[in-house]
């Protein structure tokens, strides 16, 4: 190995690379052929080259993506294979309506949403680090535009639904809040919640009292 390159393992192989290369730069440049993991190189699917990594004297593993994290001495890496869960949310944009029943478009599109644990489990899984725990919260909430900035970063990778216990697929509840901000114009939030009060039954409003007023 030359002063300029370092060594780490990944999925199983010793590799030299330089410390200025990705993970997936590294890879590439090894010969070795990149058949899948590979996303914006080949799949087309980004979030992809999602992979577990260990660092030279750290007992930790954490999840990453390879395409953006740079190769460093010592590091062990595996590539995680990119999965479907069974359960799949089917929902039409054009079903949606105009945007005034967010509330139960989201209950009846993400019922286990509303079920979170809130054991964290998402957040760690979370190659890029984000809250998405807090993302999840607010779009039950229907605090769309918080949850749009929350999952702004979120690259479909998958692995918070894979480490959530509740079957909750935290990525693609934020695309759905994602798909609604940009399609619909957005409503009061306390309006919506007092509508949606009003339609359940759980508050009545005498119309005519009101008109008695003087």
């Amino acid at each position: 190995m030359s002063e300029e390159s370092l060594s780490l393992i990944i999925d199983g192989r010793e590799i030299q690379a330089s410390p200025e290369h990705s993970i997936i730069q590294a890879y590439a440049r090894s010969g070795h052929v990149l058949t899948a993991n590979v996303g914006c190189m080949g799949q087309g699917v980004c979030g992809s080259c999602r992979c577990m990594v260990r660092r030279e004297g750290e007992r930790e593993v954490t999840t990453a993506l390879g395409c953006e994290t740079k190769v460093e001495q010592g590091m062990q890496v595996s590539f995680m294979d990119y999965f479907m869960p069974e359960h799949v949310h089917y929902y039409d944009m054009e079903d949606v309506g105009d945007g005034w029943s967010r509330l139960d478009d989201t209950a009846r599109f993400f019922p286990e949403a509303a079920h979170c644990r809130h054991c964290g489990g998402c957040n760690r899984a979370c190659p890029k680090g984000l809250s998405v725990e807090e993302g999840v919260a607010q779009v039950v909430a229907d605090d769309f535009s918080a949850a749009t900035i929350t999952f702004d970063e979120c690259v479909m990778c998958n692995l918070c639904t894979l480490a959530c216990p509740e079957n909750i697929r935290p990525n693609h509840v934020g695309l759905f809040a994602r798909r609604m901000k940009a399609a619909r114009t957005l409503r009061p939030i306390d309006l919506m919640r007092r509508l949606q009060q009003i339609n359940s039954g759980a508050m009545s409003v005498d119309i005519h009292a009101e008109e008695a007023r003087p």
